[in-house]
């Protein structure tokens, strides 16, 4: 049924004249009379007994008026609600960030807030690999890993952040008087790793791989202050990245910068490859904002 037939019939009840309700429209009389014959043809009943002094409506045509202007009452919230998303009035977005990732991103979730308070933002915490199979599934828009991602994961990824990886441990462990250790070296050192399912112990594992070294691990811990408290205590060597220097009390421990090669914490902003909500491109906007760099065009627009 055309809800443009179903407007000029309501039109046409309420002004008792095909003429009156061409003009309200904009539209000749002859457009009025043939879209309420169409409506009453595609019905196969009359909705309006003619004469020359007032219209008439039928039993049906009481019924289609009734339901019509309820049918257009809803069409005019659709697309109120439309334009509400437009404007980014209205709308949602589920993210998913792991634990170690959300400290960096306080700000970019402020001024997000800020500046759509009326999106619902959901916030979904899981760990880096987890947060990838989420966005593979599409239990969640948009997500946040740490790169290299894993290969079996049809996931598209663009990088935000970038952090150099540090070793801590305590001031015996560790040599004193060199503020950089080799990759190499480590590889006589007890070792303190995150859980398995954190992208930073996967990205660990394959740079010591990839150098034909194996590592020794001593204890794993899904916190990451247990896992830097552990170090601190002389347990081990734990490797964090260097923003998570500056939230460990001072101490009986150093903190050297791994080189040659020299390893990053690479955050990545991840997406499956569909389509992006008007919630999700302005979460892109706020982050090109805070974060700065250069925003690729994403897939699926």
């Amino acid at each position: 049924m055309d809800i443009r037939s179903l407007r000029y019939f309501i039109e046409t009840v309420k002004h008792q004249s095909f003429t009156q309700a061409a003009q309200s429209l904009n539209v000749t009389q002859s457009t009025i009379s043939k879209m309420v014959r169409q409506l009453e043809d595609e019905l196969g009943e009359p909705l309006l007994i003619r004469d020359h002094r007032h219209l008439q409506l039928t039993d049906c045509g009481k019924v289609v008026l009734e339901r019509g202007q309820e049918v257009l009452q809803s069409m005019q919230g659709l697309l109120r609600e439309v334009h509400e998303v437009q404007a980014l009035q209205r709308g949602r977005l589920d993210l998913g960030i792991p634990p170690m990732i959300n400290v960096l991103f306080t700000e970019v979730l402020k001024t997000f807030k800020n500046r759509h308070p009326r999106i619902e933002l959901i916030l979904h915490e899981e760990t880096g690999m987890g947060i990838e199979r989420m966005v593979a599934a599409g239990t969640v828009e948009m997500g946040l890993s740490i790169l290299p991602l894993g290969p079996e994961l049809n996931v598209s990824a663009t990088p935000v952040a970038k952090h150099a990886v540090w070793a801590i441990g305590h001031k015996d462990t560790l040599p004193a008087g060199q503020k950089t250790i080799k990759l190499r070296e480590l590889e006589k050192h007890p070792l303190i790793f995150l859980g398995e399912d954190y992208a930073l112990t996967r990205m660990l594992r394959r740079a010591f791989a990839h150098a034909g070294l194996q590592i020794n691990i001593a204890a794993q811990s899904n916190q990451w202050d247990w896992v830097a408290s552990m170090a601190q205590a002389g347990m081990g060597v734990a490797l964090l990245p260097q923003p998570f220097l500056s939230r460990l009390e001072p101490g009986d421990w150093l903190a050297k910068e791994v080189v040659e090669p020299g390893l990053n914490w690479e955050v990545a902003l991840l997406w499956n490859g569909r389509y992006l909500s008007q919630a999700a491109r302005a979460w892109l906007q706020v982050c090109s904002d805070v974060l700065g760099g250069n925003w690729p065009e994403l897939e699926g627009d």
